[in-house]
């Protein structure tokens, strides 16, 4: 395991701020990259803003009786242990295997992720002290709530290797961006073309809308043929 990430430059993390995981995956499905959604993982509180930071990986397994106990929350290999390797500006991406009958985490371990700084927290699975979790303000991404501990039916296996959250496959150190239409993966490979091609494409669908809501037809516009391409331009500087 290894905890080393390279933080993203401010730069980085500002321009992708500004870019939905909608067009984000309207970006990488251009270029071939069709599952980056990370399916189950709902905000837990809507209208929050835009998250982004370096995948800092978690997995959970099914429980078994023996090993999925109180006891192994102490172990050097636990989801404590893991919190205190989770660098400043990370989300934390945790595989839970869509288990949805006992939360990952609480409101304790949620408190000390957002003391450490970490910018989010996304699973395919569920938390747990749903309003002591909302009082720390980490902002979370889950398939909702379970009162149930995590070792009433998962083992935590390990941190900071690969691992399949939401039926996508994710690395640590990969781009995660999570909004209120849920949270995708950004491989490092693509990262310049989102940055490159992310913040145009905002501004020509807005454009877009705005022609839209004074009543404008779709044919020609969306999407755009050449003339109002040039009329965009022309308009909104694009």
């Amino acid at each position: 395991m290894s905890e080393s990430m390279s933080p993203l430059a401010p730069a980085v993390i500002d321009t992708l701020m500004g870019v939905s995981t909608a067009t984000i995956t309207t970006i990488l499905l251009k270029k071939g990259l069709r599952n980056v959604w990370i399916r189950g993982s709902k905000p837990l509180h809507g209208g929050s803003p835009r998250k982004v930071g370096r995948a800092f990986t978690l997995r959970f397994i099914p429980g078994r009786e023996d090993l999925a106990t109180p006891a192994a929350w102490a172990s050097p290999r636990s989801t404590r242990a893991a919190i205190e390797n989770m660098p400043e500006g990370c989300i934390a991406v945790v595989d839970a295997g869509f288990h949805t009958d006992s939360g990952i985490f609480g409101d304790i371990l949620c408190a000390r992720m957002a003391y450490r700084g970490v910018v989010g927290l996304v699973t395919d699975g569920v938390i747990r002290d749903v309003n002591g979790v909302l009082s720390t303000k980490l902002p979370v991404w889950c398939q909702g709530t379970a009162a149930p501990a995590s070792a009433s039916g998962m083992i935590f296996a390990n941190w900071q290797e690969p691992i399949g959250c939401g039926g996508v496959a994710i690395y640590p150190g990969d781009i995660v961006v999570a909004d209120d239409d849920g949270a995708v993966v950004l491989p490092e490979a693509f990262v310049d073309e989102v940055l490159s091609a992310g913040p145009g494409q905002e501004k020509l669908e807005n454009w877009i809308l705005e022609q839209v809501q004074k009543g404008a037809e779709l044919p020609g516009l969306y999407p755009i043929n050449d003339a109002n391409l040039a009329r965009f331009r022309d308009e909104a500087g694009g």
